[in-house]
């Protein structure tokens, strides 16, 4: 089935809507980079929240680089966002959370890291071509 007029027209409207948001993530991304080292310039002093927190914002800015480089997205760079950010939680935290928490979030960072290997090894041992002719297939 060839798409028609109207949604060739939609698909190229949300694309420019979406690289719009794209672009409004990456100069955010790299407004709160400059505040973030701004606030380290400021306490003269540079935690390991801190540290995390700038690994946090390269790790989205990775994702947008390699999001408008190929125009495809690896499920694994949303999890190693989320590994980094329950990382920098338990760690500022650590002296408010219960035991139970603790564990909690140290399984589910556990969890995130074994859901990238399974990604990884389903990409490696199973991979997959975007540009497989679906029409021979019928």
């Amino acid at each position: 089935m060839t798409p028609n007029k109207f949604s060739r027209l939609t698909q190229r409207g949300l694309a420019i809507v979406g690289q719009g948001v794209l672009i409004i993530i990456a100069v955010a991304t790299i407004f709160a980079v400059f505040q973030a080292i701004m606030h380290i310039w400021q306490a003269r002093a540079i935690s390991i929240g801190d540290l995390l927190l700038l690994f946090l914002y390269l790790e989205v800015m990775s994702m947008l680089n390699h999001y408008l480089g190929t125009g495809n997205l690896p499920v694994r760079y949303p999890l190693y966002i989320g590994i980094i950010a329950l990382a920098r939680f338990l760690v500022l935290d650590i002296h408010e959370l219960d035991a139970w928490r603790m564990f909690a979030l140290s399984s589910s960072i556990l969890l995130i890291a074994l859901a990238i290997l399974v990604v990884r090894y389903g990409h490696v041992r199973f991979p997959y071509n975007d540009d497989v002719d679906t029409h021979s297939k019928q």
